[in-house]
């Protein structure tokens, strides 16, 4: 096991084309930057496509852009599209966007923002491009969490969409922990089938923009702490690009840093909180998914036993 896996060990990207969500910044970015560098062909699946071009620019390789508002079905379906349109294979696919701690507010299809974002909008795409995939071996869907998977997190079944209350800490939880939970189900899946694996990861503590809608309270601590508890974007990234793309990479692994906090570190597998694992909860909220996104996987259901 390499204990300080870093971007010069991204193998050859050469002939493999790589969709990266919220790419025109922050962790994204700089994943989509280090596989463009390594000669893979990325596209930058963004909401907004001026600051997508502005990014591509600064990207040294082939990059390109997508509009993508993971916030509205609509959307999704025309991004998925206009990439199946472009694309013939496609060897990854990155679900890093994502939106945290966001005040109350929902999608264009009436989602808690965070839970419809973060999941159900990378949800709906994964769905709709994985047979852009599934004849391409070695090829990889990387869904991007959080630690944030474990505070207050649970997957609630009652109130999905938190329309009785509202707690922007505990929605993102759900959101993380939902992430999880599609990529393991995901896995199984996928494993009859033997081509395609679905892996996730986690940045530990970046300092990005993600972090702009930290509750006020939190603000001024985390602002003072951050140089001693954080690392850069470039670093963050590392989990993603290594689930991604080293060779030793199996189905249904978590990669994340390697300090006994997961907070900061070189990347490596690590472990996920015992709910993520309920087999059950992941099957429950793999059909909730389906029905609340009208999507449906070309895959069989995976034994409960």
């Amino acid at each position: 096991m390499n204990l300080s896996w870093n971007e010069n060990h991204i193998p050859d990207q050469t002939g493999r084309v790589a969709i990266v969500t919220g790419a025109n910044t922050g962790l994204g970015f700089q994943t989509a930057r280090m596989l463009a560098e390594q000669g893979a062909a990325v596209v930058l699946a963004v909401r907004d496509v001026e600051k997508g071009k502005q990014a591509a620019a600064r990207i040294n390789g082939d990059a390109r852009v997508q509009a993508l508002d993971l916030g509205s079905l609509e959307s999704v379906r025309s991004a998925a599209a206009a990439l199946r349109a472009d694309h013939p294979r496609i060897d990854l696919l990155i679900n890093n966007a994502g939106v945290m701690y966001t005040p109350k507010r929902t999608t264009a299809d009436g989602f808690e923002l965070q839970f419809g974002t973060n999941h159900l909008g990378h949800f709906a795409l994964t769905g709709l491009l994985l047979d852009r995939l599934l004849p391409v071996p070695g090829s990889r869907v990387v869904t991007v969490s959080s630690t944030g998977h474990r505070i207050r997190a649970d997957i609630h079944f009652d109130d999905l969409q938190w329309e009785r209350s509202y707690s922007r800490v505990g929605a993102y939880g759900q959101a993380k922990l939902a992430n999880l939970m599609f990529t393991y189900e995901l896995q199984r899946r996928l494993e009859p089938l033997g081509t395609t694996v679905a892996v996730a990861a986690h940045p530990g503590v970046s300092n990005t923009e993600l972090t702009r809608n930290t509750p006020a309270a939190l603000r001024v601590p985390v602002t003072w702490l951050a140089p001693y508890f954080t690392q850069t974007p470039e670093m963050g990234a590392l989990p993603t690009l290594r689930a991604a793309t080293d060779p030793e990479v199996t189905g249904g692994q978590y990669y994340g840093p390697g300090n006994r906090s997961q907070t900061r570190g070189y990347p490596k597998p690590v472990a996920s909180s015992p709910a993520s694992h309920d087999r059950a909860v992941q099957q429950r909220l793999w059909t909730i998914s389906e029905e609340l996104t009208g999507v449906t996987f070309p895959l069989a259901p995976a034994n409960l036993t």
